[in-house]
């Protein structure tokens, strides 16, 4: 589980942001803290793999939280959330190290895009030691690509951005577990023929595996497995 640590002054976005990261797997919630000092205080304690860090706080700021942690070498990720838009804190943060930036007001899809590249970078880089070329230009073209991605792909006929957006979610939920049409209709709380379309489009584009079981009688039936090392497949959709 990759451990996060949230640094935001505001409470209510503080929960938001929590929010959205428990409906992400592979994703640990440790704290939330309100300014720099605090995460620096965290930081000497507990074991925090990324932060998800704004800049404009009380005291030290983010931009100058971030390079305190840089200046101590500390082994933590950055993804950046901020109102703070112009280009001097784009550029200084990036310059640090941030492996996204976020800016206020967005998109639960575009959180969700930064954190599937992210979780996928990890898992490369913690299932090899040493990478090919062509494995380093893949990962990096991937993530420029999801992070630069701005305008989405029409769906086809049939189907719409929101539903999908709940069947994905459900889906991303399931932690790896094989499932079926009826028991992901039942969950998401649409008919099953329905359900059958969402999950042939999902199944087209990569993001999920279909099994295939034949019975004695009857029609075979369906089992679905996601693989989220192809998530990024279904971003432009959304």
């Amino acid at each position: 589980m990759i451990k996060v640590m949230i640094v935001e002054d505001d409470p209510m976005v503080r929960e938001f942001n929590k929010h959205y990261l428990q409906q992400m797997s592979g994703f640990q919630h440790i704290t939330s803290v309100s300014n720099g000092d605090e995460a620096l205080d965290v930081l000497q304690n507990e074991p925090i793999d990324l932060i998800l860090l704004d800049i404009y706080m009380p005291g030290m700021n983010g931009l100058q939280l971030l390079e305190t942690i840089r200046l101590r070498d500390q082994s933590v990720d950055v993804i950046v959330i901020t109102a703070a838009s112009d280009i001097v804190s784009v550029k200084k943060a990036l310059r640090l190290g941030a492996v996204d930036y976020l800016i206020k007001p967005f998109e639960f899809s575009r959180f969700q895009a930064a954190l599937h590249t992210y979780r996928e970078e990890v898992n490369l880089m913690q299932s090899q030691n040493q990478m090919s070329q062509e494995e380093l230009d893949k990962l990096l073209f991937h993530a420029a690509d999801v992070k630069g991605h701005t305008e989405s792909i029409d769906l086809p006929k049939g189907l719409t951005k929101n539903t999908l957006q709940l069947v994905y979610n459900c889906v991303d939920g399931m932690k790896g577990k094989s499932f079926t049409t009826e028991e992901l209709a039942a969950e998401v709380g649409i008919s099953r023929v329905s359900m059958r379309k969402y999950l042939q489009f999902l199944n087209e584009i990569g993001v999920l595996d279909v099994e295939i079981c034949y019975g004695f009688v009857g029609r075979p039936s369906y089992t679905y497995r996601y693989l989220p090392d192809k998530a990024s497949r279904i971003h432009r959709y959304l």
